[in-house]
């Protein structure tokens, strides 16, 4: 019973995003493509005070990729940069409720990987030294 609730609700995101589209001037952004199966997915950042104030993704791929890009972005809000950095695959396996097969997990952490190399440009800044 629990699975077909999450089911659903990825199923939601999915066919009503949240959170869909880009950021003007974000301060964190990246686009990243999953290779086995074509999915790419986008994800902008905007911080205030340490804290994401908004985020948003784009980009085309699968139901879970895009569903997680959706489900991913609500969750971050208002996050530091240091929770940002202590994000895992299991917390996007944990967020989606949904076991996912081999393939299927590298569509659901897409998010999470375009968000960890954002984060990695960003620390590699030189003003950020």
């Amino acid at each position: 019973m629990t699975s077909d609730l999450y089911r659903e609700q990825i199923l939601d995101h999915y066919g009503n995003p949240r959170n869909e589209g880009t950021l003007e001037s974000p301060d964190l952004s990246n686009e990243r493509q999953n290779p086995v199966c074509g999915d790419v997915i986008r994800i902008d950042v905007r911080l205030e005070d340490g804290r994401v104030s908004e985020a948003r993704f784009s980009g085309q791929g699968c139901v879970i990729s895009m569903a997680s890009g959706s489900m991913f972005t609500e969750a971050i809000q208002g996050k530091s940069i240091a929770e940002l950095k202590a994000m895992d695959d299991e917390d996007i396996f944990d967020m989606l409720g949904v076991d996912l097969g081999p393939s299927r997990a590298n569509c659901g952490v897409l998010p999470l990987r375009a968000l960890q190399e954002a984060l990695s440009d960003w620390e590699a800044e030189p003003d950020r030294g």
